[in-house]
């Protein structure tokens, strides 16, 4: 394993939604995120983002982009979230094609952590249910055992996913993260609003070394989201949403960040970031 870490920025396919749903625009009517009744103009093709990361302590995967099943019966598999999100998925994207690419098969990343369990980042689980394992915050998976509406369960049906804790030590807009090898390196810090359990991603060199890179997963889908303060059109908690938006704006401006990403930023483009 290499003894600096690489991030990968890998885009499995694309998702085309309505404007409104990446982007709140005060003028959006009530519920146009949905995409119904909207003209197609108003519809955007958004990429959808994973991110392989070659650690000294292991291979760890950021969420899991669209299942391969999407280019045959998208229907099917994204049921009555299928007019909001549509997924889009060329030949060789998906998640486990990408890391083959690369020369890895999904048994052997030690991690796979999701950054929340929305369709466009949980659908591709089954193409790493090889992974040594599979975590999302304990926050996530309660919420979307309870709420039927904005998540599909089958998603991680018959996967054996894990959940971690978050713990109160101070750090994030909520006070609360989960630091997944104890040493600062890679640690998943509670960001809700978009979802409940929602965790970025801080990915320091080694404890001792300011810089950092961060991986804001939803908390804004674009740059000009935390820039402008512009949040999703879906949110669970208004509140908690404009608190972590805020959050990676700050952290964005920071000195010692060398690069804040947003997961649906089609200014982003696939690349390595070495640190």
């Amino acid at each position: 394993m290499t003894s600096t870490i690489n991030v990968h920025v890998l885009h499995t396919g694309s998702v085309i939604v309505d404007e409104a749903l990446p982007f709140n625009y005060k003028y959006n009517p009530p519920l146009a995120w949905t995409g119904l009744f909207r003209s197609k103009k108003k519809q955007l093709r958004l990429p959808v983002s994973v991110y392989l990361i070659e650690h000294p302590q292991g291979l760890v995967l950021i969420d899991t982009g669209w299942h391969d099943i999407n280019r045959t019966n998208p229907i099917k598999n994204l049921a009555f979230q299928y007019p909001i999100n549509k997924a889009v998925l060329p030949k060789g994207s998906a998640v486990h094609e990408q890391i083959e690419a690369l020369g890895y098969q999904p048994s052997d990343i030690d991690y796979v952590m999701l950054s929340h369990l929305h369709c466009d980042h949980a659908d591709g689980l089954a193409h790493v249910a090889d992974a040594k394992n599979i975590l999302v915050s304990e926050v996530e998976w309660n919420a979307a055992n309870n709420d039927k509406m904005r998540y599909l369960p089958h998603q991680w049906s018959n996967i054996d996913i894990k959940t971690y804790p978050l713990k109160n030590n101070g750090i994030g807009p909520t006070g609360k993260s989960f630091d997944l090898f104890g040493d600062g390196t890679l640690e998943f810090i509670h960001t809700p609003g978009h979802s409940a359990g929602l965790c970025t991603t801080r990915v320091k060199a080694h404890k001792d070394d300011a810089s950092y890179l961060l991986l804001a997963s939803d908390v804004g889908y674009a740059e000009k989201s935390w820039k402008n303060g512009i949040l999703p059109g879906l949110v669970v908690d208004k509140d908690d949403a404009i608190k972590s938006l805020n959050w990676v704006k700050a952290q964005a401006i920071d000195k010692d960040c060398v690069k804040t990403i947003a997961n649906h930023d089609p200014a982003v483009q696939p690349q390595v970031i070495s640190l």
